[in-house]
């Protein structure tokens, strides 16, 4: 392994480390009143693509980290969704 794939591993810890907090959160308190539905919608959407990328180019950190973060952030989702429902 070199320090490319080093510091790609590096960086998809720590950026996709950064999206459990708030998943613990918004799964226990089923708390989403101060997230942005929209940004969440993009961001996913944009987790996606990036999740498709590292696929198609074979590179490990970036599939990883975004498959991960993109369960992180559809979970938020589905409790923000959940929560505009519910309130109707």
């Amino acid at each position: 392994m070199n320090w490319i794939d080093i510091t790609g591993l590096v960086a998809a810890f720590f950026t996709t480390a950064s999206f459990v907090p708030q998943a613990f959160k918004t799964i226990r308190s089923k708390d989403t009143s101060a997230i942005s539905l929209f940004m969440y919608i993009m961001f996913a959407f944009g987790t996606l693509m990036w999740l498709i990328y590292g696929i198609e180019i074979h590179n490990i950190p970036v599939t990883v980290a975004n498959g991960i973060t993109l369960i992180l952030a559809t979970i938020i989702l589905f409790f923000k969704v959940n929560q505009i429902f519910k309130h109707k």
